[in-house]
């Protein structure tokens, strides 16, 4: 494959600093060398530029830094729908998980211009399907997949285009632990399909993860989106919103090596890392693990 690496150092989204040390933290990690070993081409695009907290003033505590948030997502919508049209793979770093709606909107447009359809596979302890009504912080961050699937504020809803990205029942969430009670209402009301930690404790990995590749069994085009909160803070500390009872180590690589065998995955984003509260840049180096899986690299 070629794979053109796309940072996006934003935390704008988030409730916290340091999510925007995130690309710089993978790349440091060695993620290009990584996938260079396993056969593929790869091209750094460099980062999309973005601005920092302190130099912007919050006109919307509803939607936090909205302008800038949007004309990021907007300069990566054109990026990424650039690398989809020719063929080729988008691999985004982040930055806080605000930065989805740029991604999603760029494959989508490629998607939409060839009349097929896009899936998104979205592994998260959260949600991320609140809007301006229902989220108790106003951090765009906890908005991205409802904007995604057409729900919330214009601004949001009409990054890179006034249509409807992906049709929510193409819309997987994964490894879920942590909803607020107006996600939980429209998850259930847009039948957003869901498997939650609970799931898997229940079922084990391998066969939720099949299951949730067999809802996205027709699409075209299939977005996988990884927020490394979803893994267990024991796993991996430094993650913008940590929450207890993730994922373990073998629970997310085999989620990643399933996705690869699956053969369908044409573009892939890490978000979340904090270096601010990682431990020797460990979360970075599980990243670019977990990233190499989604790539191919195998046991034996």
């Amino acid at each position: 494959m070629k794979i053109h690496i796309i940072g996006v150092p934003m935390d704008l989204g988030a409730g916290r600093r340091g999510v925007d040390m995130g690309p710089s933290a993978i790349r440091i990690a060695g993620i290009a060398g990584r996938l260079r070993a396993l056969g593929h081409t790869v091209v750094d695009e460099g980062d999309i530029p973005t601005k920092v907290p302190e130099l912007q003033r919050i006109q919307n505590e509803k939607l936090r830094y909205l302008p800038e948030v949007v004309r990021s997502c907007t300069l990566l919508a054109a990026k990424v729908e650039k690398v989809t049209r020719a063929g080729e793979i988008p691999l985004v770093l982040g930055g806080d998980h605000s930065i989805a709606m740029g991604t999603i909107a760029g494959v989508a447009a490629h998607a939409r211009r060839l009349n097929k359809k896009l899936g998104v596979l979205w592994i998260d302890a959260h949600g991320d399907f609140n809007t301006d009504k229902t989220s108790p912080s106003g951090n765009i961050h906890g908005m991205p997949l409802s904007a995604c699937v057409g729900v919330g504020a214009l601004e949001l809803t009409s990054i890179g285009g006034h249509y409807r990205k992906v049709d929510p029942k193409r819309v997987v969430l994964l490894a879920t632990r942590d909803l607020d009670e107006g996600e939980r209402n429209f998850i259930h009301h847009h039948g957003i399909n869901i498997f939650t930690m609970k799931d898997i404790d229940k079922e084990g990995m391998s066969v939720v993860i099949s299951r949730a590749l067999r809802k996205l069994k027709g699409v075209d085009f299939l977005h996988v989106s990884l927020d490394l909160d979803a893994l267990d803070p024991f796993v991996a500390p430094g993650v913008g919103t940590p929450v207890n009872g993730g994922l373990n180590y073998r629970e997310a690589h085999l989620l990643m090596e399933t996705v690869h065998s699956y053969g369908r995955m044409t573009s892939l984003e890490i978000v979340e890392v904090n270096p601010i509260l990682d431990d020797r840049n460990l979360s970075a180096e599980l990243a670019v693990e977990l990233v190499s899986s989604a790539f191919g690299k195998k046991i034996i």
